[in-house]
């Protein structure tokens, strides 16, 4: 498991490998969930689920983009980051501390 941030701005990144394919948790803040899912193949346009009322996806895409280039496999995250009545500021940070873990991957 990566981390990047901290307190309630802390975000996490768990991988579970499936044979060759890879599944990377997403999760942190205050509370943990489910706001999207996002498919990567080699040499495919990628492929992104968002639920309704949440925008995981946008954190999740570059994820799933860089560990798919770097692996060379079928890559799969899903999860989300919450925090109670974000501002602006706060949810900038928190899309801050995402993309520090898509450069530990």
């Amino acid at each position: 498991m990566i981390t990047s941030g901290r307190g309630k701005y802390k975000v996490w990144l768990q991988r579970q490998k499936i044979g060759v394919d890879m599944v990377f948790f997403l999760g942190g803040g205050e509370r943990s969930h489910i706001g999207g899912v996002v498919i990567a193949e080699p040499e495919k346009k990628v492929r992104a689920i968002r639920l309704a009322g949440h925008y995981d996806d946008i954190v999740l895409q570059p994820i799933a983009k860089a560990a798919c280039k770097k692996y060379k496999t079928k890559v799969i995250t899903v999860g989300g980051v919450h925090v109670d009545n974000a501002t602006k500021e706060e949810i900038d940070l928190l899309v801050k501390n995402c993309k520090k873990l898509v450069k530990k991957i």
